[in-house]
């Protein structure tokens, strides 16, 4: 990790001090805030802006949830991940986190390596999506000069490729590119390659997904599977068609918010593109066809 900036923010003193030690091996800057209404304040003149949160839930003067909602309202904090640390761990709870944008959650009290794992991937997946964003709004006006065409890929390295020259076709490629990358993502790993809801957890946790993912492209069984993705523009909306060559999956789970799955550090991505990336979502069959509709305008 390079030296990004951390906003802590939680009332406990004790905790503000738990969380400095476990994250002291990273290398990270992390500015941590006991009082909610100066952390709000120090978001909002940060320069260069946080690129993560880590927010106790229940606070006085502003919570947590307050906190969270203030910052999604905002078009330049939207995209800062944000990790909710609470003992509010009820279903309900937990739902009206996720609702409110906290895709990551920790159940107070945790061990280091729990925290440290669920930075990383929150870090990760936003310098991902900021590298997506900013080719897909390079390449946005040649785009809009197609009316169709089809693209296969096998790899993570060529759904990187694509997803920028295919998010540049929408008016706001930078609202569509996430949706679209987890996606095709989801068609190479889950796919094509078989990747289990549970295996991917735990590769997340323990750092070795792309590793495995290498390997799984070289296995006789997997070797010469491809997937591919068909865009569609109209005048009225740009139709996306995301096929694999898998066996398929149970997604009607997947295409909510489901609080079981809070504590994990995968499982929101489908659930985020229904709600952020595209005005409607839908699967076909067995579950190995996928189609997003953006609007044209």
């Amino acid at each position: 990790m390079s030296n990004e900036r951390v906003l802590v923010v939680d009332d406990e003193q004790l905790n503000l001090f738990i969380i400095e030690e476990f994250l002291e091996g990273e290398a990270l800057q992390l500015d941590v805030q006991s009082d909610p209404l100066a952390a709000w304040d120090n978001l909002q003149s940060a320069d260069p802006p946080f690129s993560l949160v880590i927010l106790d839930r229940m606070m006085p003067n502003l919570d947590g949830m307050e906190f969270l909602r203030r910052m999604k309202a905002e078009p330049r904090f939207a995209d800062i991940p944000v990790i909710m640390q609470t003992a509010a761990s009820s279903p309900d709870q937990v739902r009206q986190g996720l609702e409110a944008g906290a895709y990551y959650y920790l159940t107070k009290p945790y061990e280091p390596e729990a925290l440290i794992s669920i930075t990383r991937a929150a870090l990760e997946d936003r310098r991902s999506r900021q590298q997506l964003i900013s080719r897909a709004i390079r390449l946005q006006e040649a785009q809009r000069l197609i009316s169709n065409v089809e693209y296969r890929f096998v790899t993570l390295e060529d759904v990187a490729h694509l997803v920028p020259v295919l998010a540049a076709m929408c008016p706001q490629p930078e609202v569509v590119a996430p949706g679209l990358s987890d996606l095709m993502v989801n068609a190479v790993e889950h796919g094509n390659l078989g990747v289990t809801y549970l295996e991917k957890s735990l590769l997340k946790w323990e750092g070795d997904w792309e590793g495995e993912i290498r390997r799984r492209l070289e296995l006789p069984q997997f070797k010469g599977r491809i997937a591919s993705v068909r865009a569609e523009l109209s005048p009225q909306a740009i139709v996306f068609r995301i096929t694999d060559q898998g066996d398929g999956f149970d997604w009607q789970k997947f295409m909510q918010f489901d609080p079981e799955r809070a504590f994990d550090p995968n499982g929101r991505g489908i659930a985020m593109a229904k709600a952020m990336s595209f005005s409607n979502l839908t699967y076909q069959g067995k579950g190995n066809i996928v189609v997003a509709t953006v609007a044209a305008s």
